[in-house]
């Protein structure tokens, strides 16, 4: 799979960054609670695949809004996903994190397959929950949509 892709259709000019993630899965909340916790520049915006903005998004970008592999990181028109998108973010939070990007002398297929084995099994390994959780009010500028 290509790691970057360009929307198709809709506009792709974006306001600012946006990760896209998974807000039923307990793993993806905690990775969104990570961002929100150590993004002290709020350089990126959540958004839940369940929701409106994330379902349009998915299709803006060919992905399927049925069932979710993978993180996205859209900057600049792009969308990033798997490795290519966790690192993009490790390097926006700056210092210590940016050290990470040192994981990129890693090819990227070993990388994403890494990152698929976590994704495919999030689950049954983290646990789901039974609904999109919303944010909480002083996290909701946060998010794309408030949600």
């Amino acid at each position: 799979m290509i790691s970057e892709r360009e929307p198709s259709g809709l506009n792709s000019a974006a306001p600012d960054r946006i990760i896209l993630f998974d807000g039923v899965c307990k793993l993806c909340n905690a990775w969104a609670n990570f961002i929100i916790s150590h993004d002290y520049q709020r350089v990126y915006r959540l958004c839940s695949v369940q929701s409106a903005s994330g379902e349009r998004l998915l299709r803006q970008y060919g992905y399927p809004t049925d069932r979710f592999e993978t993180m996205l990181v859209l900057q600049q028109g792009r969308c990033s996903a798997k490795s290519q998108a966790f690192l993009q973010v490790m390097s926006g939070l700056g210092w210590p994190w940016r050290a990470l990007v040192v994981l990129r002398l890693i090819p990227e297929p070993l990388r994403d397959w890494l990152y698929d084995r976590i994704a495919l099994n999030r689950y049954r390994l983290f646990g789901k929950y039974d609904y999109c959780r919303l944010p909480t009010p002083d996290h909701a500028e946060r998010f794309v949509d408030g949600h």
